[in-house]
């Protein structure tokens, strides 16, 4: 027991240190924050002055032999004004922390998401998308709460409640004393409370990423949940989370009300009491009545900034909760760093060296192991292998989505650790299996976005590959929308648009990742005169699993196991009878090819 509260206490720890660290974030707004304290400070004035001014109209314009009419109209225009301006300075900074909360978690969310950006791939093998939305989504809303109304709440009902216990004081010290018997025990219930109300906000909060994460994964995989018509299945594991949930957030309800309804009833035997004791004093005429109202009044305004501000401890927790959440992935190191002091892109001809290369996505677990081979400016090189022998790896280790555990890789004579990420990813364009359009115009998924880029680059792009036929077919033509992954477009046509964008960037290396894989033979013939013309005068990879595409390739290699077992031209490794010729026997007769023989 002794060690999970412990533990707790280190969540908690943590918690508020990743809190403080955000603190940062809203140092620029310095100024509104002062000017929110002086509202508060007019607000609370004038809260506190209200039971005060009824007093003295009982008392003084009342309770006497006649009454005042006077004094009592001017008692009753000073209660107006303060009551307007109570409720104006209240808007105001309501108005002022909103705006302030809002920009500090747009900065908090830019943050976030260019962190996010900079992590390797292997930050995206071992962390959910869902959760990572969470992240930037929720949690981020979390802590803007925190900005608005955490930090309103301590500032405004702190201060009043310093003014109403300096005020019943100021009224009758007898009754004051006796009222503060409250004070240690409204602290004892908070503590009491306070374990509860952290683990049950920890656990609601948990159990609702887990549901975000899940729908992320299942709407993206959709198509595959309805192939193999599991939407029975994915429904009853979607039903389970949500009952969850909501299990959890029943508890986190219960406890929260039974924390809130234990101060209230306490707040309610606190009136009693004054009303039991202030009553003996007015009877015998130690205080007045108007006195005894005024002590009432401040009783219950006792307790409305003490609710106020336990109603809070909700929004700390949560806010530690989501701060903690965010502190992690901010303080998750790039697995991938730049170099101090970067090699400069020069002059080039795509010449690409892998010095005994070893490689392992679990330490220990080795997919490649001493892979040396060399591939000539210019030159077509297919990599073909059973599935998992290391293909797909090669690429994203010459593209830097990875590091080498062991050797080098050399572009140019340079090891590509040298080179600024961005400035390696400009030299090596991809074209992979299945193309990722954004939500845009057919323009903004050549370009990517990339203002710089004009339009007529683009158009040149599409006609260079063959995609400029179609796209001026499409409705509006280059300014037709995009729907979701591409919806209105076929594959083929997906393929084309990623051509442009190779041809649009203009690498000197150029890798081909099952490009035509997906296509049936007609589609594929059409696209080959993009890859045609995209492939020409480049250095260019082709990860093969129909072996017609590496069939004319200057070299071949081909793995196993992550290991090289041949090397050598279409021709010359049939004839060898090793794993290339089991593989293109097991193939059978080829009916399309994707290169054209000329490259």
């Amino acid at each position: 027991m002794s060690g999970e509260t412990s533990g707790a206490n280190r969540s908690q720890q943590d918690g508020m240190n990743s809190l403080l660290r955000l603190l940062p974030f809203a140092r620029p707004y310095l100024m509104q924050f002062i000017v929110v304290l002086i509202l508060v400070v007019i607000f609370s004035a004038t809260t506190v002055l209200q039971p005060y001014l009824v007093k003295i109209a009982i008392d003084r314009d009342i309770s006497g032999s006649h009454l005042n009419l006077h004094g009592l109209l001017m008692i009753t225009a000073i209660y107006v004004v303060a009551v307007l301006i109570g409720v104006l300075a209240n808007y105001a900074q309501i108005v002022i922390l909103q705006y302030v909360g809002q920009s500090i978690i747009r900065k908090v969310r830019m943050e976030l998401f260019a962190h996010i950006e900079r992590q390797a791939m292997s930050f995206f093998d071992t962390n959910a998308i869902g959760r990572l939305v969470t992240n930037v989504s929720s949690d981020t809303e979390t802590i803007s709460q925190f900005f608005t109304q955490f930090f309103l709440s301590m500032a405004r009902d702190g201060l009043l409640l310093f003014m109403i216990i300096f005020m019943m004081f100021e009224l009758n010290v007898r009754i004051a004393l006796y009222s503060m018997v409250l004070i240690p025990l409204i602290f004892g219930i908070s503590i009491l409370f306070r374990s509860r109300l952290r683990t049950a906000y920890q656990t609601t909060r948990t159990r609702l990423s887990n549901i975000v994460a899940f729908l992320a994964e299942n709407l993206s995989g959709m198509r595959i949940t309805q192939i193999f018509h599991q939407e029975r299945r994915q429904e009853m594991r979607f039903d389970e989370l949500n009952r969850s949930h909501r299990k959890a957030n029943i508890h986190e309800y219960q406890v929260s009300v039974q924390f809130n309804r234990v101060l209230e009833l306490l707040g309610n035997a606190a009136v009693a009491f004054v009303v039991w004791v202030g009553g003996g004093e007015v009877l015998h005429k130690v205080i007045l009545f108007g006195t005894l109202y005024a002590f009432i009044s401040y009783v219950r305004q006792f307790f409305t900034p003490i609710n106020s501000i336990t109603q809070q401890w909700n929004t700390l927790q949560s806010s530690i909760v989501a701060a903690d959440r965010i502190g992690r992935l901010l303080a998750t190191t790039p697995a991938i760093v730049d170099v101090t002091t970067p090699e400069e892109i020069k002059d080039g001809v795509g010449k690409i060296t892998f010095d005994h290369v070893t490689f392992a996505y679990k330490v220990g677990e080795n997919v490649l192991n001493d892979l040396a081979f060399e591939i000539q400016p210019g030159s077509l090189v297919g990599f073909v292998g059973a599935t998992g022998a290391g293909k797909s790896s090669i690429m994203s280790l010459l593209t830097r989505f990875y590091d080498v555990a062991g050797g080098h890789i050399l572009l140019d004579n340079v090891d590509v650790r040298q080179y600024r990420q961005q400035d390696l990813r400009r030299l090596i364009g991809i074209v992979q299996q299945d193309v990722h359009l954004f939500s845009g115009t057919v323009v903004d998924n050549i370009r990517l976005f990339r203002s710089q880029v004009t339009e007529e680059q683009v158009i040149q792009a599409a006609i260079t590959v063959g995609a400029d036929e179609f796209i001026r077919k499409l409705p509006n033509g280059y300014q037709t929308k995009i729907l979701a992954k591409g919806a209105n477009l076929s594959m083929g046509q997906r393929q084309l648009l990623s051509f442009a964008r190779i041809a649009v960037q203009n690498p000197r290396v150029l890798i081909l990742d099952e490009a035509t894989a997906s296509l049936d033979s007609q589609t594929e013939l059409w696209v080959q005169r993009g890859l045609h013309t995209l492939a020409s005068n480049r250095t260019t990879l082709v990860i093969a699993h129909r072996l017609s595409t590496v069939r004319d390739a200057d070299q071949i290699i081909v793995l196993d196991r992550g290991r090289i077992v041949e090397m050598g031209t279409h021709d010359g490794l049939v004839l060898k009878n090793g794993l290339y010729r089991k593989l293109y026997e097991k193939s059978g007769v080829e009916s399309s090819y994707a290169l054209s023989t000329n490259m």
